[in-house]
């Protein structure tokens, strides 16, 4: 190999690492576009690469299978979902369901997807079950000082109500079932928060 072609060697290895990250970044875009508009069941290999202009070759090539790509999403999402939820240790309970709703806003309805697929499709009830850990976990960062010094049974239940009084379907019946406006939403469930919060001080 001469010296001209193997100073050009590192930049065509870059260049093609750039341009494969790009293709599974497109295959990942697509595949979550996908998942809002059809059924697991019906979205299929082809479907997916004939919408990210590739080849189904192509497609198991970087995510190996179906379930490998539909993983790959899931978890991709999960971090972004989860990031976008972030309350400050301490937060009052306004900002708190402020965070929480705008999320809602934002995921909901493919949270509510999930969930409605998840008793017949085994690797989404992966996803819904480390959901409902996070959840728990997240109720217990955020509200923190209404836990602080509760132990056993009683701290178990405040845990729950927060959990209960912030889970997916609470803000589904305010807002999608009951139609209330996202200001009036968020202060039902300010106003459902508070008193426990305030009662556990």
């Amino acid at each position: 190999m001469s010296e001209p072609e193997r100073a050009k060697r590192p930049y065509r290895m870059r260049a093609r690492a750039e341009a494969m990250a790009a293709t599974r970044a497109k295959i990942l875009e697509v595949c979550e576009t996908t998942f809002d508009e059809l059924p697991y069941d019906q979205i299929t290999l082809a479907v997916i690469a004939e919408r990210a202009g590739v080849s189904v070759q192509t497609v198991l090539r970087h995510f190996q299978s179906r379930e490998g790509l539909f993983l790959a999403v899931l978890v991709h999402l999960s971090e972004r979902m989860a990031g976008d939820r972030d309350v400050e240790p301490g937060a009052a309970v306004e900002e708190i369901v402020d965070v929480l709703v705008d999320h809602y806003e934002r995921f909901g309805d493919r949270v509510l997807r999930t969930l409605a697929q998840e008793d017949r499709v085994p690797t989404l009830r992966v996803l819904t079950d480390f959901g409902r850990i996070y959840h728990l976990d997240w109720c217990e960062q955020a509200f923190a000082p209404a836990l602080k010094g509760l132990r056993g049974a009683r701290r178990k239940r405040l845990a729950f109500q927060l959990v209960a009084l912030t889970d997916i379907y609470t803000w589904k019946i305010l807002r999608r079932d009951r139609e209330l406006s996202v200001t009036q939403a968020k202060l039902a469930m300010r106003e459902m928060i508070e008193p426990l919060t305030e009662r556990s001080r």
